[in-house]
């Protein structure tokens, strides 16, 4: 470990030859390990640096992995005809998020995302149902996907906004509660819960979230940016308006 560090460090300015141990005596690779303990103790700034060096570029790479998964699953992550689609269907930059209702951070970033498009205005947002957190979240995205597919995306829009929001469990009395006062039969709703075309929608998304390396919520992909986890208004305001100047 403490050669391999070695190597880290001088190799930030040393030729790749002058890396080589294999040309080295026993002996003389016990003294190079112990001249770069020495160094190290003596200048451990130059440990933080060769850390630093190896996080960017870590974040470069991540970057430029997430932009080609991205592109590549580009009708699946930004058209999907399952998804609910508001704000402004033309906009120029959209957020997507996969959410999870019982996620706290998501119910942390609900009214800021919606202060976010409503204070843009051209900001196009899509939900993802991306249920990780057991089974009132898998009841509490079936009950928003079969809202969306009886009574249209009005529908969807509240149920969502009432699930986020929601502090008790989501048990069969609270959806039933939650069908009527959406206007929509208790009894189809619970049906429709359990339909395949449902359970397809969850299993698209869990497979489509297992491409792009999501394993938390919330996670936004904001045009072709990847956010894993909650970001402050302010910080996606910045997100915003940074892949708008890509664009121009």
């Amino acid at each position: 470990m403490r050669l391999l560090t070695a190597a880290l460090c001088l190799g930030l300015a040393a030729p790749a030859a002058a890396l080589d141990l294999s040309s080295m005596t026993e002996a003389e690779r016990a003294a190079f390990g112990q001249a770069v303990r020495t160094y190290l103790l003596e200048n451990p700034e130059v440990l933080m640096e060769a850390i630093g060096v190896l996080e960017q570029k870590r974040e470069v790479d991540q970057a430029a992995n997430d932009l080609k998964i991205l592109r590549d699953n580009a009708d699946r992550i930004y058209t999907s005809p399952a998804d609910w689609v508001g704000g402004n269907p033309e906009g120029d930059v959209t957020v997507v998020e996969f959410l999870d209702y019982r996620c706290g951070y998501c119910r942390k970033a609900w009214e800021e995302v919606e202060q976010l498009v409503e204070s843009d205005g051209n900001i196009r947002l899509v939900f993802k149902e991306f249920p990780i957190l057991g089974e009132d979240s898998v009841a509490s995205s079936k009950f928003a996907i079969a809202a969306r597919r009886l009574g249209g995306d009005e529908a969807y829009k509240k149920a969502h906004d009432a699930l986020i929001a929601l502090k008790s469990p989501a048990d069969a009395a609270t959806l039933e509660e939650l069908a009527s006062d959406l206007g929509l039969d208790p009894a189809k709703v619970a049906a429709e819960m359990e339909s395949d075309d449902t359970a397809a929608i969850i299993r698209a998304n869990h497979d489509l979230a297992t491409l792009l390396q999501i394993n938390g919520t919330p996670t936004f992909v904001v045009n072709e940016t990847m956010v894993r986890g909650y970001v402050p208004l302010d910080g996606m305001q910045q997100i915003v308006d940074g892949q708008r100047k890509k664009a121009d």
